[in-house]
């Protein structure tokens, strides 16, 4: 199989039992493992598998323990929507989702999140080893201006709008990006040093090369890194080879997808989001179906819709 394009994926992936023998053939390699005990010796049914395992023996199918777990939605369809979700530089919509593969908004914000959990992180990526990392935060929400006047901070009490309801700051993400590698984005509460520091301490090698600007929160790094910093409150972006561009050039691909494509992005998913538009950046190197075949490796993750939607 070879594919560049869309048509080119569902062209191969015809019917549901090609795809499933596909899956069957990425999640377990021709040695089929019972998902509820890890038995390596299930026998074949007409509907799937069942566990062989007499402390077990439960049926299952390939499908089980995974993003696909409890969905009618065809492979196809999930095979389509994984291509798009991580091929789009900046994300696709649920809206727009639903009008290419002719399903209900409802199911493709479903399905959208599920592959976001699958793009999620699975262990902390180390940093610093061998190139320059730049640290920045950015602020993501709308700009005051263009707010109506009832939404905007009330200027008497700072902790209300104008309408009486309480006033929600614009959300924070820290960046830590290592260049011509990876980026890891971690939303946090406020921009203050505690809430940074261990950040840091995780992501980053001791020793590494670091550039940041002058912000306060960064002032004891040189403790622990080589660290450079660019003012950038004096108009100072590049010295050398110390800058933050790279970071920044992140930062607007991330913003002109959260504006652009899905406008708004509530506090209880944002993380999710971060986890799409970091794993789409971290593989930014690899072709379509490199891409395609790396995140399906990894889909073993599982998001009752219930959970989802639950309200915090």
């Amino acid at each position: 199989m070879n594919f560049k394009s869309l048509p080119q994926l569902l062209d191969h992936f015809k019917d549901e039992k090609t795809c499933i023998e596909y899956y069957e053939d990425i999640r377990w390699g021709g040695n089929v493992i019972c998902p509820h005990c890890d038995s390596d010796n299930p026998y074949k049914t007409t509907r799937g598998y069942k566990c062989s395992n007499s402390d077990c023996y439960k049926k299952f199918t390939v499908k089980v323990g995974t993003i696909f777990e409890n969905s009618k939605i065809p492979f196809r369809i999930w095979f389509a929507s994984i291509y798009l979700a991580t091929s789009h530089k900046k994300g696709i919509s649920s809206v727009q989702l639903a009008i290419d593969l002719g399903i209900t908004q409802k199911t493709a914000w479903f399905v959208l999140h599920r592959i976001r959990e699958m793009l999620k992180e699975k262990a902390p990526k180390m940093l610093g080893e061998n190139n320059m990392v730049e640290i920045d935060e950015a602020y993501i929400g709308g700009k005051e201006k263009n707010k109506h006047e009832g939404r905007r901070r009330s200027q008497v009490f700072p902790h209300l709008r104008n309408d009486g309801t309480p006033y929600k700051p614009k959300t924070m993400v820290v960046g830590i990006i290592e260049r011509k590698g990876h980026v890891v984005l971690r939303k946090v509460e406020r921009a203050v040093k505690y809430e940074v520091d261990p950040i840091i301490d995780i992501h980053v090698k001791q020793g590494s090369k670091v550039n940041t600007d002058e912000s306060t929160m960064y002032r004891d790094l040189g403790l622990f890194y080589n660290h450079a910093t660019v003012v950038h409150s004096a108009r100072q972006y590049v010295t050398g080879n110390v800058h933050t561009n790279t970071i920044e050039n992140f930062w607007s691909v991330l913003k002109r997808g959260l504006y652009g494509v899905y406008h708004q992005v509530s506090d209880k998913h944002f993380e999710r989001y971060l986890d799409e538009y970091a794993a789409r950046f971290n593989t930014r190197n690899l072709s379509s179906q490199e891409r395609f075949e790396r995140f399906l490796v990894e889909s073993e993750s599982y998001l009752p819709y219930k959970k989802l939607t639950k309200k915090s």
